[in-house]
């Protein structure tokens, strides 16, 4: 068996772990074992479920460049203790050049970064996410992406023209996902929306999710469609500061905070449509998922038009008027039939069970092992 170990921010129930235990869960763990390198002290809701599938989880002293040295110390003991270790993989954008580095340090022989983003979030840590993505090119060694715009943006055009990468779908458990009438009656009917037109959104509430825009959008829509209810999976930062927006534009009955739950696939069923409002993302896992409850799904045009491989899927400009996001709003809400999308989703290469060996042998390979 060997041990592959990630570097993240911490398990909870964000894109990027949620990715990489839907992968975990599916490989063979008598021949690949995940363990988690958190770099928030935080504890997340995965843990639990890491330790009981075998994995480990550490923490990290922290992202911070004054605690470098610290970080340093820390992970060259953590690899003299664990000298099992021969493959080391940050998801941690440009940030993830902490770990790669000191895996050099350390003599890991693979050193993958895993690119998640299209874009660098422009803010305070801007000129310290420059300077460490300058020097990952030399701390890493394998370049893996969850599509060609991540790619673009962390490995550069000449490494995408020679194919340079793998390609590591943000794949999912289609069938926990697929349209389910039962599921939607239930959920609608829990949760007083049996009424109403829903708009869902699945996402951490930071900057690059964009809330306050997805408000203001709402606020004039809601003015149009007394029935129309937003609802909010997802928690984090600025959590506060949008339900204060959310407040003072006197919408909160229009609004539902749900929080970090477990159970987003069946709040997708309850949806009508789906919108992704991003500054930015990578290949998100979220409109995956939405296109596998074949929703109809708005993007912001600064998401990846890779990920819309549904009909059901529309870009907008961030810079459009208003009235073409509720205008966009209105019309998805008229088309409420739903199907069976698991066909779509396999086409496309998103379904676990598949991919989730792919990855498993590529990790054996990397490791001189049989698979």
């Amino acid at each position: 068996m060997i041990r592959v170990l990630h570097s993240v921010s911490n398990m909870d129930r964000a894109g990027i772990e949620t990715m990489l235990m839907n992968y975990y869960r599916h490989m063979d763990r008598t021949k690949v074992q995940f363990d988690f390198l958190c770099n928030k002290k935080k504890p997340g809701a995965y843990d639990d479920e890491v330790k009981s599938m075998g994995g480990r989880i550490y923490h990290t002293p922290g992202l911070n460049p004054a605690k470098y040295p610290l970080y340093l110390k820390y992970m060259k003991t953590l690899f003299q203790k664990h000298p099992e270790y021969k493959i080391v993989e940050a998801h941690n954008g440009a940030l993830g050049v902490y770990a790669l580095h000191a895996a050099k340090a350390n003599k890991i022989p693979t050193r993958i970064f895993h690119a998640h983003g299209a874009s660098i979030t422009k803010d305070w840590k801007l000129p310290l996410k420059l300077v460490c993505k300058a020097l990952l090119p030399s701390n890493m060694t394998h370049h893996y992406t969850c599509g060609i715009a991540a790619a673009e943006c962390y490995f550069g055009s000449k490494v995408v023209q020679a194919g340079d990468y793998k390609l590591i779908p943000n794949a999912i458990e289609v069938e926990r996902f697929t349209y389910n009438e039962k599921v939607r009656s239930e959920m609608r009917k829990k949760h007083n929306l049996e009424d109403k037109h829903v708009i869902g959104h699945v996402g951490r509430f930071m900057a690059q999710k964009n809330h306050t825009f997805l408000i203001d959008v709402f606020a004039e829509y809601v003015k149009q469609d007394d029935k129309a209810q937003l609802v909010l999976l997802g928690d984090g930062e600025l959590m506060d500061t949008v339900k204060q927006k959310v407040k003072e534009l006197g919408i909160e009955k229009y609004v539902t905070f749900v929080g970090n739950v477990g159970n987003a696939n069946e709040w997708y069923q309850a949806f009508d449509c789906f919108v992704l409002p991003s500054i930015w993302e990578g290949l998100p896992v979220v409109g995956v998922e939405a296109q596998a409850a074949d929703l109809p799904c708005i993007f912001s045009d600064n998401v990846t038009k890779e990920i819309g491989f549904s009909d059901k899927a529309q870009f907008i400009s961030l810079d459009a008027n208003k009235s073409v996001w509720t205008d966009a709003f209105k019309k998805a809400l008229v088309h409420t039939e739903r199907k069976d999308a698991t066909d779509l989703i396999v086409k496309n290469n998103y379904d676990i069970k598949t991919e989730a060996i792919k990855l498993q042998n590529a990790y054996l390979e990397l490791a001189g092992e049989k698979c």
